[in-house]
Order: structure tokens, then C-alpha cells, then sequence
């Protein structure tokens, strides 16, 4: 197969698929949902996530202002939700009230979780750093939130989350639970 170049940079993080995540935060008496692609899982110990946010967004401040935000996993079902609240400011609508957005109380934190999302955390700032055009958000993770019955041999259950994954322009597939294959780490050996 061969390769092609991409001679505009800009497009280069539409070559991977992301798992989106609604991030939530409350402020000022009122929550706000944003909606990114640009998330990892950072460290186990002590459990540290990132999130990468334009100072565009009215998300930005508000984590910097309240030292707190939620990461919030939905499924494909949810897809047009997560598109609806990255489509629109905060300073400029009620997200929760224009798209019905239902929530649980939060353990350890005031950012609301999503009562649709089949997994949320909880994250209180750990660290942040401007890298470009973003700002990256570490979150130590202080609550995990999970449907009952999510997991099935140590990781999610395909059958019972169709996961959304989001390929950029406004499309979004899932996962097939046929498709996934073990391999077994031993047979290849410890390098």
C-alpha cells in the first residue's frame, strides 16, 4: 500500500478514530457540558487523566476558576447529544435546559454527572500546560461512576455499550463486540 503525504497539517488528527466525552462543570450556579475527542488516561497511581481544551471555549475558565470538571462517556445512542453541546457557548445557552440534559449528583465534586453516560469521572485540577493552541488539563481522578454490568472479562462489554467513536466531520460509528480479538502476551515473549 502505499502512502500519501499530507501536504496541509491541519487535517492530521483526523486519522485516528477518538472516543468522545462530554466534560462537565459547575460554576457560577450553573453547570456547563462541553463536548472533546482530545482526552487520554495519563497514570494509574495516582490516577491522572487529561483533556485538551481550546481558551476558546467557556470551559477553559471555568475548570481554571474551579479547579474541578467530569469526564462523561456515552454511547452511540447519545451521539447527537454530544454534538448539540459542543455546538454551542455557555455564556449564550443553558445546554442542560435546551437539550434536556438529565444528571446524578457528583460523589466528591459539584460538576454534574450525565445520567445518560454508562461511565463518568470525577476529577479534581491536578496540573495544567498551554501546548499549541490548547490547554491540557490534568485530572486526578477522585470518583469513577459505571452502569452495573459493564464490564465482562476485565473490559467494557461490547454487547451491553454500543461505544459512540467519533471520525471528525459530525460522523460517528461504534465498535463490534465480533471483531475483537485476545492475544495472548506470552506467546510472543517479555521485552
Amino acid at each position: 500500500m502505499s502512502k500519501k503525504i499530507l501536504e496541509a497539517l491541519d487535517g492530521f488528527y483526523r486519522c485516528h478514530i477518538a472516543s468522545p466525552t462530554i466534560i462537565t462543570v459547575h460554576a457560577d450556579g450553573r453547570d456547563n457540558a462541553m463536548s472533546a475527542v482530545w482526552h487520554s488516561t495519563l497514570s494509574f497511581k495516582p490516577p491522572l487523566c487529561g483533556v485538551s481544551i481550546s481558551p476558546d471555549r467557556d470551559t477553559h475558565n471555568l475548570i481554571l476558576d474551579t479547579k474541578e470538571f467530569a469526564l462523561n462517556f456515552l454511547p452511540l445512542k447519545k451521539a447527537e447529544l454530544i454534538a448539540q453541546v459542543g455546538g454551542c457557548h455557555w455564556s449564550k445557552v443553558d445546554k442542560f435546559k435546551c437539550f434536556n440534559i438529565e444528571t446524578e449528583p457528583p460523589r466528591k465534586i459539584k460538576s454534574p454527572i450525565l445520567k445518560d453516560a454508562y461511565a463518568a469521572y470525577e476529577c479534581k485540577l491536578f496540573d495544567h500546560h498551554t501546548y499549541g493552541d490548547h490547554e491540557w488539563f490534568v485530572g486526578e481522578v477522585v470518583a469513577v461512576h459505571t452502569e452495573d454490568g459493564l464490564f465482562k472479562d476485565g473490559v467494557l462489554d461490547l454487547q451491553r455499550v454500543k461505544l459512540a467513536l467519533y471520525l471528525g466531520s459530525d460522523k460517528y460509528i461504534t465498535a463490534s463486540s465480533e471483531e475483537v480479538r485476545y492475544l495472548n502476551r506470552k506467546e510472543y515473549g517479555k521485552g
